[in-house]
């Protein structure tokens, strides 16, 4: 089958956003929107498993002019529907927008303001599991076995009890957690049901959606049929799974367009981190233990991620992250060593994929597994950016935006020894020669026999070319990035 995937996303650098903690804006109350709730976290405290912040997509649409300098022209939404908790994983009503949020007037919003700019919008879809507050679950709960609804979720008995956190669940959740039951996905009005969320919220104008643990529907014709649906209201929809492994089942053109892909994170945190990297929190979540990598290692990994597991299609629609909402922060998996998380960022933004910032990433917000992952953008404290960072994460998302041999160009790495990796990326007559040094001494590069080429360096326009016969230097914990003019 024909791996066709959204051409938009070859072109795209996201940014995702945990809406509770973003932006707050100061126009509820107003207009139409109800007040904001009074038992809300001040803006900045330490963030905790149930409290609430209080962002808001309206505070988003407020921060879009930051996003589109920033380089950004596509955002991933964590969920937005209705729910008793602020990362909104438990969904109570998948056709409405949290009203802490602004609800659907506020999304509406947001996404005509975003297109405006030229950014699109992709929302969390949580498919696998609902609330206790799902108005189906709701009624299991009131009406017992007398209920129509007892076929839309499995139960082992009755009553079902869903709040007693210290017995096991009669019924299935996921993993065991008594407020997030699974759906039974074999009745055919749960498909229908959750078919018809994923297309009513493509007619509203959103981009595509990001599927939440999509391997646990063990199903492949139910996201067929998704991918069907959603494809016929927008062709260009980009449908990206959550799957931390390989996925090629889910990845032959016919259920999802990419994944979130911890293959490529796993991999440049194990080289430019892994011999320095605080794994305290990684064995934690779905990271397990991170293998440190040689260069050897890393170019090997970087091969087979780019060019053995998918077709071309679908590696450069691929979403690359170095960090996520289920993660530590990555400048916390590193250390605080900010040398590395500037070569990460660089190595992100020249890998095939569309890459993938967590909010405050890129102005060195730093935290260790959910919640303190999840802290408030700091608006309100600008002295704690790292604008150095940030000026040169833009610059890397600059030069990808004006370099296509970066957002499409083939792949293949022209040298790995110890802890030097060049690699060669190549469309439509213009080359791109990228290269990393993460040891402790100089090292040369030698430009390979049969290298008829002019390459202009583009971090340092005073650099050395890139050319035949040229021995190039690269200091130690550095990187260079060389384009040719064609």
């Amino acid at each position: 089958m024909s791996n066709a995937t959204p051409d938009w996303v070859k072109d795209a650098v996201f940014y995702q956003i945990f809406p509770d903690r973003f932006a707050k804006s100061g126009r509820f109350g107003k207009n139409g929107y109800l007040p904001k709730p009074t038992n809300l976290q001040p803006w900045g405290a330490t963030p905790t498993f149930h409290g609430f912040q209080g962002g808001d997509l309206l505070g988003i649409i407020e921060r879009l002019p930051y996003l589109e300098s920033l380089g950004i022209n596509a955002i991933y939404l964590n969920p937005v529907f209705a729910s008793a908790s602020n990362h909104r994983y438990h969904t109570h009503d998948y056709y409405n927008v949290d009203p802490i949020l602004g609800g659907n007037q506020a999304l509406a919003e947001l996404l005509t303001a975003a297109h405006q700019r030229n950014i699109r919008i992709i929302l969390d879809g949580v498919f696998n599991h609902a609330s206790r507050g799902f108005f189906q679950f709701n009624h299991l709960m009131e009406c017992g076995h007398e209920s129509p609804y007892t076929d839309w979720f499995r139960v082992h008995g009755w009553p079902v009890n869903a709040f007693n956190e210290g017995q096991t669940p009669n019924f299935e959740a996921w993993w065991g957690i008594p407020s997030l039951p699974k759906f039974n996905t074999h009745t055919p009005a749960v498909r229908e049901f959750l078919w018809q969320v994923g297309t009513y919220w493509l007619k509203q104008g959103v981009d595509g959606w990001r599927l939440d643990v999509p391997n646990e529907i063990d199903d492949d014709e139910f996201w067929r049929e998704f991918r069907r649906r959603c494809k016929s209201v927008n062709p260009d929809a980009y449908i990206v799974g959550e799957l931390w492994g390989e996925a090629q089942r889910w990845l032959q053109g016919d259920q999802f367009d990419g994944q979130m892909n911890y293959l490529f994170t796993r991999a440049t945190l194990g080289f430019f981190s892994g011999h320095n990297m605080d794994q305290t929190d990684t064995v934690r979540m779905g990271y397990g233990y991170i293998q440190p990598l040689n260069a050897m290692q890393f170019a090997t990994e970087m091969d087979r991620v780019f060019n053995q597991l998918y077709e071309p299609e679908v590696v450069l629609s691929q979403m690359n992250m170095l960090g996520s909402h289920d993660t530590p922060r990555t400048l916390t998996v590193a250390r605080h060593d900010k040398t590395a998380l500037r070569l990460m960022y660089l190595c992100q933004m020249t890998s095939p994929g569309a890459p993938n910032i967590y909010y405050g990433d890129e102005i060195g917000m730093s935290g260790g597994h959910d919640p303190y992952c999840r802290a408030a953008f700091p608006w309100h404290d600008e002295g704690s950016w790292d604008t150095t960072l940030l000026e040169d994460i833009k610059q890397y998302i600059h030069l990808r935006h004006t370099t296509p041999a970066l957002k499409r160009g083939t792949f293949r790495i022209m040298y790995a020894n110890e802890w030097v990796v060049v690699y060669q990326r190549q469309y439509r007559g213009q080359t791109a020669v990228i290269a990393f040094n993460m040891g402790d001494r100089e090292e040369l590069i030698i430009a390979p026999p049969g290298f008829s080429l002019h390459l202009e360096e583009k971090l340092n326009p005073a650099g050395q070319p890139f050319t035949a016969n040229s021995t190039m230097t690269l200091p130690p914990k550095h990187g260079r990035i060389w384009v040719s003019s064609s």
